[in-house]
């Protein structure tokens, strides 16, 4: 199986930029994007059935902002894109799920930023809160006897080692000393593994962000910011990672799980 993430800022965007051609020589059984920027009706229909797979849509109620969306070949289970009980996921469209066979469950989600907004509004509470939230369900789903996959864009670096320049940014937001002890705490508290650092325990220079500013791709001065996290009985079956940076379209690349 593979499964393939990728924070596409912006769908109808990136449709112009080639989008169904990587999505046809990607191969993925299992497609899931952030950051659509669109609700379901505003996407032309190649776009939202490539390819006879399956899509869950969540836009949340903002125009323009945020979205994710998970496109499948596979059998599904159950599909959800409406969380009782937990606001953060549904106010933007930031998580959208799939069960498929043997208890599966893949979240595609797409963190908050953390950034004061323009009007002044304070947000960095709101993106601790979100991953305080998902730990919560993610145990729920494990308590259900779920296996998990959760992959998206997580909006923070983890260790010194994901981010090109770590001492020009530890007073940024996604690079703060709260922001990566939450993730340290989302791993541990929610069981759950980061399969790059799983497999690839002291690997530099990989990224899967670059500011648009300064040639930061060109000169790889990135931030890994997206991530593949599983449950622990599923290492067994995972086979690898990858980084596809070499596609182009988005200020993010893809990430590819091979299970």
């Amino acid at each position: 199986m593979k499964i393939t993430s990728w924070n596409v800022n912006g769908i109808r965007a990136v449709a112009k930029k080639g989008f169904l051609d990587w999505f046809s020589k990607n191969d993925a059984d299992v497609i899931c994007i952030q950051e659509t920027k669109a609700f379901q009706e505003q996407i032309p229909k190649e776009i939202l059935h490539p390819f006879e797979y399956n899509v869950i849509w969540h836009a949340g109620t903002r125009a323009g902002y945020a979205g994710t969306a998970i496109y499948t070949r596979l059998p599904i289970i159950s599909s959800k894109n409406t969380f009782e009980g937990f606001p953060t996921f549904s106010d933007d469209g930031r998580l959208t799920e799939v069960e498929l066979e043997n208890n599966l469950v893949i979240l595609n989600v797409y963190f908050p930023n953390g950034g004061t907004r323009a009007d002044g509004t304070e947000m960095l509470s709101y993106k601790l809160q979100f991953y305080v939230d998902l730990i919560t369900y993610i145990k729920q789903l494990q308590s259900a006897g779920k296996e998990v996959i959760c992959c998206g864009d997580y909006n923070i670096c983890h260790t010194e080692i994901d981010i090109a320049r770590p001492k020009a940014n530890q007073n940024s937001i996604g690079f703060l000393p709260i922001e990566r002890e939450m993730i340290s705490t989302f791993l541990q508290s929610a069981k759950m593994t980061d399969i790059f650092r799983h497999l690839y325990p002291e690997q530099i220079d990989t990224y899967s962000w670059w500011s648009y500013r300064g040639g930061a791709r060109t000169n790889n001065v990135g931030w890994r910011l997206d991530y593949f996290t599983t449950t622990k009985k599923l290492l067994n079956d995972i086979q690898d990672i990858s980084y596809d940076t070499e596609v182009l379209g988005s200020d993010h690349c893809p990430v590819s799980l091979y299970l």
